[in-house]
């Protein structure tokens, strides 16, 4: 090799190294600029969504996750998407982000969080217990499911305290159809709704009311001695019961309904939010 082309070959070499460093420093400053784009975007998202502006605060909070996917601000940011939409009752929309965010994020570790919230999305929709079976139903799935895979959470007790309310409207279901066809004389699928209640919502404040109903309607079917045995079972668990002094007597003309009220609005356990995704968080 001559002089001359060994001229040539490390000019060649110091070319290939000085075009390398010049590739790794525009790709650290695009990654730089990357990160300062999704922290600009997710501190406008959590700043609008405590001015009350929650629709651009999720439309700022999508545009975070959608930036940068593979980073850590992404599960926290389709998080926050759901919850701004929470915050103002916009159900749909916050529903189809968790449900989203559980099926990409499964192994995030807000995933409970995602369950908890999603639960009481539903929860929240329940208005009328004869008209809204299928959020009825919804929410007591996904609480059962907080439940059992994150037993030793917040979110736990709370479900646990949220479907015994579930299954108080569940019975209250029952029992409001079962005394339409006490009403109508039809016997048998009376007594159907009203062991229902007995067998399946046995916790629930309506297990009295229809324990009593069962003796009533087998009494008057002449089935004394079923009439007798919820009677015992009433008067066993029951004895200072109003319900237990009625059960031979007429109808009670004059019971008011026992009205389930659910609380909605934003409980503490869902304003744990924000400490859940702060920006050191």
């Amino acid at each position: 090799m001559n002089f001359k082309s060994f001229l040539n070959f490390v000019l060649i070499i110091f070319l290939f190294f000085s075009c390398s460093k010049e590739i790794e420093k525009k790709s650290i400053i695009k990654e730089k600029s990357l990160d300062l784009q999704v922290l600009e975007a997710y501190t406008e998202g959590k700043n609008s969504l405590e001015a009350g502006d929650v629709l651009y605060a999720a439309k700022k909070f999508n545009e975070a996750e959608l930036l940068y996917p593979q980073s850590n601000w992404a599960p926290k940011s389709a998080l926050m998407a759901a919850y701004s939409y929470y915050i103002q009752d916009y159900y749909g929309d916050s529903i189809a982000e968790l449900e989203r965010f559980i099926k990409i994020y499964s192994q995030n570790k807000n995933i409970d969080y995602a369950y908890y919230l999603l639960a009481v999305c539903y929860y929240e929709q329940i208005v009328d217990e004869k008209k809204d079976l299928q959020s009825i139903i919804k929410a007591k799935q996904t609480f059962n499911k907080v439940i059992s895979d994150f037993p030793n959470t917040d979110y736990a007790i709370d479900a646990k305290y949220k479907i015994n309310l579930i299954n108080n409207l569940l019975a209250s279901k029952e029992m409001y159809v079962g005394r339409y066809y006490v009403k109508k004389k039809k016997w048998i699928p009376a007594i159907n709704r009203f062991r229902v209640v007995v067998d399946e919502y046995d916790t629930t404040i309506y297990v009295e009311e229809a324990l009593h109903r069962l003796v009533e309607v087998y009494f008057i079917l002449g089935l004394k001695s079923e009439a007798q045995k919820y009677a015992n079972l009433l008067g066993y668990n029951y004895q200072s019961s109003k319900w237990y002094e009625n059960s031979y007597s007429n109808f009670n003309k004059s019971y008011k309904k026992q009205i389930i009220e659910k609380e909605k609005k934003k409980n503490s356990i869902l304003r744990k939010a924000k400490s859940l995704f702060d920006l050191d968080g």
